[in-house]
């Protein structure tokens, strides 16, 4: 009986992610309103009561005294931003973090940068068809 209680144990915590260190997915960003996984989505990825959702004000990555929160001026894990396999910085609110998207001197918050999210004519390019995922900042 407690063989099998630890087998199940070991199972999910290995499927959720918590042994290989995984980044959890939590949307997209610039994407279709009508996808499931857009954070423009209300029903969707977007949606302000999911509970592991960036919109909640509730949740881990949507609080802003969370550590993991793009909202948390001082969160040093921030959810972390990526275009077709292209790390493209933090989505966070702290302009002093060097990866920060709102940092406007570093290389993924400044509008002249082509690796910013900032600049209309680089990564930020509203005509692009590669969405710019949202994950987890472990």
């Amino acid at each position: 009986m407690t063989r099998r209680l630890l087998l199940v144990v070991v199972v999910l915590v290995v499927m959720c992610g918590v042994v290989r260190g995984e980044r959890r997915y939590l949307g997209a960003l610039r994407e279709d309103p009508y996808r499931r996984d857009s954070l423009s989505n209300v029903y969707g990825a977007g949606n302000p009561y999911r509970l592991d959702g960036l919109l909640n004000s509730r949740s881990r990555y949507g609080s802003e005294y969370s550590d993991e929160s793009w909202r948390n001026p001082m969160g040093r894990r921030a959810p972390v931003l990526y275009e077709g396999g292209e790390y493209r910085g933090r989505l966070s609110v702290n302009p002093y973090e060097r990866d920060s998207v709102s940092n406007p001197y570093g290389r993924y918050g400044s509008e002249y940068s082509r690796e910013s999210i900032n600049n209309p004519y680089g990564a930020g390019n509203p005509y692009k068809r590669v969405p710019i995922r949202v994950y987890s900042g472990r």
